[in-house]
């Protein structure tokens, strides 16, 4: 086989492969034949065209220096009470500042040199009592503490978006402590926010028995306890403020069914480590009542049987399906490291979408039209097989989204709309070329080689400089303008391939094996 005819083969499969992707997309969703073996889902629409959410998310990461003080005071309680350094108070001072009040003030240097030691970003600040000294945290750690939260805050939310099944979403940094979430073909609002919205911070408590909830609710609290709410809000029950263990150590989270009552349930699995101090917890403590907390709130408080191996544990409380399912969503994800508050919230409506796609592929299709005549009247037979590039090119845009998985947006189709224009650009500049070859009495074969040749730097250095600026807009863009880059990148890359190799071939194909002297142009 001849270089020629392997040309054309390769051309062809390129075609074929193309159109058996962009096939769903002209056929529609779920229309494809029983036996298809290719691939059977359209290009996916973006939120402006199939509908959905936009929001923007607000992370309160003066809540994630909060937490990390607080973590921080806990640590450096036991580290004073092993060190023999007496206290009367350790305090939260503000949001980055830590108050200590000793109860012998000869012990303020066995204080500093541990400080400095364990957390050399606290800083000392006069005080005027001797026995009282205000440790700060430095700009520099909590400017680090509330990137990181952002930073774990976008992974987290897109870990339970990508649980919760959205198809291609949106999830971007805005700004210093925003994030952009858009998330097309939504169709329950509320649960989508309360999936993303809810912290899910999983802790486990001892129940405090040895104490009456009744005298803790008239005012008598217990030292070391705190009176906690059940999820519902209607029964309280008095814990331990200590947290024997948290979620950070959970390995997977799955709802489950009841096999006798049908009642759904979220099964939880433990990491090694987890597991084993699940296994110290509940042979310590058997006889007692374990409370299980999510965001504070009580969903179970069952009492330890025995010694529980193997880390495993369930959470009960009187779940629906939905309810459990989303439960094991966001504890699989991870909890927030601070919370998330809806700052900026849009639905777009399907009959939006269905009407931006209408117009926007009238847009195609009128655009394509009008080129089609152009061509045909200006460049007679030659025109007409720029206009079969073109419906090659559009069918070659489709099917490479649909192969990659982008998303098509309304941007997108005015790229395409666009690359319509652009297509048969290099088409003219070729047929311009050939043309003066024509004229200056030269073959029809010679005509087609000397047009293709001297057009290709011309071609190239259009195309090259638009494709630059197509992959900045990808790079620094975002959502639309992304969207936009992508159809324009493709495109640029299908209308070359068409042009130059495509409707080279036909032509010389038609010159070489027909043995026509005189081109239609």
């Amino acid at each position: 086989m001849d270089r020629f005819k392997i040309r054309g083969l390769l051309i062809l499969i390129v075609f074929l492969v193309g159109l058996l992707y962009a096939l769903p997309t002209f056929v529609g969703e779920g229309n494809m034949p029983d036996g298809w073996i290719g691939p059977k889902t359209p290009v996916k629409k973006g939120l402006d065209l199939q509908g959905g959410m936009h929001l923007v998310l607000k992370v309160e990461t003066i809540k994630a220096v909060e937490g990390r003080m607080g973590n921080i005071i806990s640590g450096l309680k036991d580290e004073m009470v092993k060190k023999r350094i007496h206290y009367r108070q350790v305090d939260l001072d503000g949001s980055d500042g830590i108050r200590v009040v000793l109860r012998q003030a000869q012990d303020m240097e066995k204080l500093e040199d541990l400080v400095g030691g364990d957390y050399p970003f606290l800083v000392k600040t006069d005080t005027k009592n001797k026995d009282t000294v205000l440790f700060r945290m430095t700009p520099d750690e909590v400017v680090k503490i509330r990137d990181a939260a952002v930073s774990q805050a976008l992974e987290t939310i897109r870990n339970r978006v990508d649980e919760f099944g959205v198809s291609e979403p949106v999830i971007i940094p805005e700004g210093k402590e925003r994030i952009l979430l858009q998330l097309p073909g939504v169709t329950d609002p509320e649960r989508a926010k309360d999936l993303i919205g809810k912290t899910a911070v999983l802790k486990f408590k001892l129940v405090d028995e040895e104490h009456s909830i009744g005298d803790a609710l008239a005012g008598d609290v217990p030292l070391g306890s705190y009176i906690a709410y059940t999820k519902d809000g209607y029964r309280e029950v008095l814990l331990k403020k200590r947290t024997v263990l948290t979620g950070n150590l959970l390995d997977d989270a799955r709802m489950s069914i009841s096999s006798g009552s049908s009642a759904s349930y979220v099964s939880l699995t433990f990491s090694r480590e987890g597991g084993r101090i699940f296994e110290r917890i509940t042979r310590d403590n058997v006889g007692k009542r374990l409370a299980i907390l999510l965001d504070g709130k009580v969903y179970s408080s069952p009492v330890i049987r025995e010694a529980i191996s193997g880390g495993r544990a369930i959470i009960e409380g009187r779940f629906t399906d939905t309810e459990a399912s989303d439960l094991a969503i966001v504890l699989r994800a991870g909890a927030l490291p601070a919370p998330v508050n809806i700052m900026e919230e849009r639905t777009v409506g399907p009959s939006l979408g269905r009407d931006s796609i209408r117009k926007g592929f009238l847009s195609i299709l009128l655009g394509g039209v009008i080129v089609i005549v152009f061509m045909v009247i200006y460049y007679r037979l030659s025109g007409l097989l720029a206009d079969l590039a073109l419906v090659v090119n559009i069918i070659l845009i489709l099917g490479v989204l649909s192969m990659f998985h982008a998303v098509l947006t309304l941007p997108g189709i005015a790229g395409i709309v666009l690359t319509i224009g652009m297509a048969v650009d290099a088409n003219a500049i070729i047929y311009e070329r050939i043309k003066e070859e024509i004229r200056l009495g030269r073959s029809a074969k010679m005509a087609i080689e000397s047009g293709y040749k001297n057009a290709l730097s011309t071609i190239l250095d259009a195309n090259i400089t638009t494709l630059i600026a197509a992959l900045v807009l990808f790079q620094f863009g975002t959502g639309p303008i992304r969207g936009f880059a992508v159809t324009l990148t493709v495109g640029i890359v299908s209308s070359l391939f068409t042009a130059l190799l495509l409707c080279r071939w036909i032509m010389e194909w038609f010159v070489f094996s027909k043995k026509i002297e005189r081109i239609s142009i």
